[in-house]
């Protein structure tokens, strides 16, 4: 039989307090006001984002726009030679 001398009595006195760092705070949606994590960019019931930097751009970027509308003249002045 093991003898409980290299451990002691006292094994399960374990410290049961928690670090602030791992405990997870949560916050309302300022959109839905459902419960989220403080420190998530998008809220997971909605959808949203919270803050403008974590979203995606709202509009294509002006060389997209440009380009497509420079590859429709050039088919607009080719079907118009034929």
């Amino acid at each position: 039989m093991l003898e409980d001398t290299k451990y002691g009595d006292d094994w399960d006195d374990v410290d049961d307090s928690y670090d602030d760092e791992n405990e997870s705070v949560m916050v309302s949606c300022p959109y839905c006001r459902e419960e989220m994590l403080e420190d998530a960019p998008q809220c997971p019931s909605c959808g949203k984002y919270i803050s403008d930097e974590d979203s995606p751009p709202r509009t294509k970027p002006l060389w997209v726009l440009a380009t497509i509308a420079i590859c429709l003249i050039i088919a607009l002045m080719w079907l118009v030679d034929f």
